[in-house]
């Protein structure tokens, strides 16, 4: 792929926004392994994901409630308390987001996130309100790495795959976009996402 990308496209979570439940589960279990546990075991990445692609919170509570009656309380508190599991921004790439809306550089969103816990989340960080675009799955019942939400994000803004270089934490989410024939980056937490734009020739 030798075209230069002129249009950005970010992913939210432990991108821009620092997620994880333990921010909030630390708080609850004073045993770091019964909260791995419950993490592995009840409140897991699988159920979460279903929220992602739309299934309501209400839905999905009762569901674990009424196969985990004895751990109903932190069980809710995943619903309830969803905001602390987001303990902040990643500052720098933050930074480098507002740096391409002060040049005018597109910048777009595919974001797993459920529809009324990412309300939430703009409500509190505003800059996720301001990108050019924004796909969010559980508004559209799609996930990544699945291609038909890279494919939704470009039909529905009319951008073209080679233009775009997308910014993801999951490697699956980077290849998915890949395979689409976006440009990528697999952003982790000593990434240099101002540098690795520049490879690209965007001044971030």
């Amino acid at each position: 792929m030798s075209q230069k990308p002129t249009t950005v496209v970010f992913d939210v979570g432990n991108v821009l926004l620092r997620w994880d439940p333990r921010n909030l589960y630390r708080k609850i279990f004073d045993d770091e392994d019964r909260m791995e546990w419950f993490l592995s075991s009840v409140c897991t990445n699988d159920w979460n994901a279903e929220q992602d692609r739309g299934r309501s919170w209400e839905e999905a509570v009762a569901l674990l409630v009424r196969e985990h009656p004895d751990h109903e309380a932190p069980i809710r508190a995943f619903h309830e308390r969803w905001e602390e599991t987001v303990s902040g921004d990643i500052a720098e790439n933050v930074a480098v987001l507002k740096r391409l809306r002060e040049t005018g550089v597109p910048n777009y969103c595919i974001t797993n996130f459920s529809s009324p816990k990412f309300v939430l989340a703009q409500k509190r960080f505003e800059y996720l309100s301001g990108f050019d675009g924004i796909i969010v799955s559980g508004d559209e019942q799609l996930l990544k790495p699945e291609p038909a939400i890279y494919n939704l994000l470009l039909s529905r803004y009319g951008l073209v795959a080679e233009d775009c270089v997308f910014i993801d934490d999951s490697k699956a989410n980077v290849e998915g976009a890949r395979a689409v024939g976006m440009h990528a980056i697999h952003c982790l937490e000593a990434t240099d996402l101002a540098a690795e734009l520049r490879d690209y020739g965007i001044a971030a």
